[in-house]
């Protein structure tokens, strides 16, 4: 059992908590909760922590419980819950934390189902915001996500939790050049629309039942005008009162449920 903060493993999970370039120097990241470690792939996990205390819980709840089960065939390493809460990125820690090898993915991985809805991200900064957006485009479908390089790290210990699993089933790429990527896409035949503010035509008067791409900016300054030209459609959300633009993971939810709504709807 760790029971000493000085421990090498201990300060090399804070910081992979706390250092994106230590996160991608050894292509791994932290995930914590029992949701994650349950719904982790078991072909991804490199190593499980766990405290005293679930240790504990977990006992005295007797045998049979999935959590149970699953440990015994990745195995842990048990840490006191002084030690714990230091490696932990949370206020509240629920007791394990897992750690993970970074999967890669390629354009063809987020292009191989007929008919792909892709999220492209420019610059978003809000660890929150990513997570939700992961999220609630695996709920509504979508096939991919691509994000520039200047987007939050996805593996931000934030970013991850937001996700609540959805970092493990929702394919992802980082690109340093999205023209070119915009480019890839319109080569393979995928309609690109840029959420945009001098866009004319509400997002209800376009068709996305079939390849589709939405392109979402920056929380406060939204797409730039050098990429959202790069779109072949630029649309707009309809929005009354004095507000001006909208949060962008809500804004990415009302794009992506309407597509999910308009091939729903095609297929019933």
């Amino acid at each position: 059992m760790i029971t000493s903060a000085a421990n090498q493993r201990v300060k090399q999970i804070v910081l992979w908590q706390k250092k994106s370039q230590e996160r991608h120097k050894d292509g791994v990241f932290v995930a914590e909760g029992l949701k994650m470690f349950e719904e982790a792939p078991g072909e991804q996990i490199l190593e499980v922590y766990l405290s005293e205390s679930l240790q504990e819980k977990i006992r005295l709840q007797g045998n049979g419980l999935p959590v149970e089960d699953k440990l015994k065939k990745t195995g842990f390493e048990l840490v006191s819950d002084e030690v714990f809460r230091k490696m932990s990125d949370t206020q509240t820690p629920q007791g394990i934390l897992t750690v993970l090898r970074q999967p890669r993915y390629q354009l063809s991985d987020l292009l191989r189902k007929p008919d792909p809805l892709l999220l492209v991200l420019e610059n978003i900064q809000d660890p929150g915001n990513l997570g939700t957006i992961l999220r609630t485009g695996e709920g509504a479908g979508i096939t991919g996500v691509i994000l520039s390089e200047d987007t939050v790290d996805i593996y931000n210990p934030k970013t991850v939790r937001s996700t609540m699993g959805s970092i493990y089933r929702v394919p992802f790429l980082y690109v340093a050049d999205l023209e070119a990527t915009l480019g890839q896409l319109h080569q393979a035949g995928v309609a690109t629309y840029a959420a945009h503010l001098n866009g004319k035509n509400y997002y209800g008067s376009f068709s996305f039942r079939h390849a589709t791409a939405f392109l979402v900016g920056n929380e406060a300054k939204g797409l730039r005008e050098s990429t959202a030209k790069l779109a072949r459609h630029s649309l707009r959300i309809p929005m009354e009162g004095k507000v001006e633009s909208l949060n962008a993971a809500i804004a990415s939810a009302l794009l992506m449920y309407e597509a999910h709504r308009q091939r729903h709807m095609e297929l019933s």
